[in-house]
């Protein structure tokens, strides 16, 4: 059965608002707000009856795994993606001096690129690939990487543009001269096909605000399970890095006076986890996870090209300067403009919501936006 967009009735927009900015903030569907809303209630309500039984819900981290054909094992909880790309380079090594270079590009997250910027002034030897009209050549990676190359950087989808590396091409790339992938992937997963095992790619982080529909404070991480205690070491511990951990501080258990007995799990959340989770947001993503599945990333894509379309066509001719690939699929549409501050008014008294920045505007539609949102915002802006 086909599925019918927009899925506005899935979610609490206000009426007469238009929001096309899911690359900033996702809104949460309400169904996963309802199962947010559950365990906030059972964390404040102390000796009340349940009001009603709890579904069983699936651990996200698995719904997660199916949607990138991954293994639940390769899945474990971390804070963000930034701490997922500060995971990979310190168990791989990277954060201390070393006999070879990491390669990235221009249009790598902001965060990662501060990181190993300032890796490069500790002695690192990192080299970045420049972007040309506004996406950034496998030939000019190519050209960065050696046989002395032991990570190459990516974000899946650009922050900036949009702009879309083929993953696949990357992993083919960096693995012929032994090197590793780590892929950015918060502005793709979950809005554009993302396949673990057809890429090839080694490390992924995602945190779940954006496309996930989740909240701030909780991501994915994902480990190549070959890498797990091998290439990827260890980077710290926690009771979270053995699944049978238990105490014996009472006289009275057999194994005392032995503090705590443990075996080192062997999946990733063993590797990355570190203490509590955010309880909350993993049950609503437990919700939202199944919810994008349901949908397909396919045809979220499908759904939103003709919106994409439409905006490279008529925007240009208001005097924005297209910074996104023409033939972009992606969920991020930028553009450049030298003065933003009559935009921002415009769309303030329109009720229109995008992304606006100091010399640029980004436009990111999601399942609940149409055609009609489009024109409001065209509208607006003319």
């Amino acid at each position: 059965m086909t599925t019918a967009f927009p899925r506005k009735q899935d979610f609490a927009i206000a009426e007469g608002y238009t929001y096309i900015n899911g690359a900033y903030t996702h809104p949460m569907p309400l169904a996963a707000a309802d199962a947010y809303r559950a365990v906030i209630d059972r964390r404040t309500r102390i000796g009340f009856p349940p009001t009603a039984n709890a579904p069983q819900r699936p651990d996200a981290r698995a719904s997660f795994a199916a949607l990138i054909n991954a293994k639940p094992s390769e899945i474990g909880w971390i804070q963000n993606t930034s701490s997922g790309e500060n995971l990979v380079i310190d168990a791989l090594g990277l954060d201390k001096p070393f006999d070879g270079n990491i390669v990235t590009d221009e249009l790598h997250f902001e965060g990662a690129l501060i990181h190993l910027l300032e890796l490069k002034k500790r002695g690192a030897d990192v080299r970045i690939a420049k972007q040309k009209d506004g996406r950034v050549d496998l030939a000019d990676l190519a050209r960065l990487v050696d046989r002395k190359t032991k990570l190459v950087e990516v974000s899946f989808v650009a922050m900036y543009n949009g702009f879309q590396h083929d993953l696949k091409a990357v992993s083919e790339l960096a693995h012929a001269h032994g090197a590793y992938v780590y892929a950015d992937v918060i502005q793709g997963v979950g809005a554009v096909p993302l396949d673990v095992r057809a890429t090839g790619i080694d490390f992924a982080a995602s945190a779940t605000y954006k496309w996930m529909m989740g909240d701030f404070g909780l991501a994915f991480f994902y480990v190549k399970q070959e890498h797990l205690g091998t290439v990827f070491k260890r980077p710290h511990w926690s009771y979270n890095s053995a699944p049978d951990a238990d105490m014996h501080f009472s006289p009275f258990d057999p194994l005392y006076p032995a503090p705590v007995t443990y075996t080192p799990g062997t999946d990733a959340a063993s590797h990355v986890q570190l203490g509590t989770t955010a309880s909350a947001i993993a049950a609503a993503l437990a919700v939202s996870v199944p919810y994008i599945a349901s949908l397909g990333p396919e045809a979220i894509q499908a759904h939103r090209v003709p919106l994409l379309r439409k905006l490279q066509q008529e925007l240009p001719r208001l005097g924005l300067t297209p910074q996104t690939p023409a033939d972009s699929t992606s969920p991020v549409l930028t553009f450049a403009v030298k003065d933003t501050t009559e935009i921002s008014r415009k769309l303030a008294a329109a009720k229109v919501n995008i992304g606006i920045a100091t010399n640029w505007v980004r436009i990111s539609p999601s399942v609940y936006n149409d055609m009609a949102d489009v024109d409001r915002l065209l509208n607006a802006l003319s």
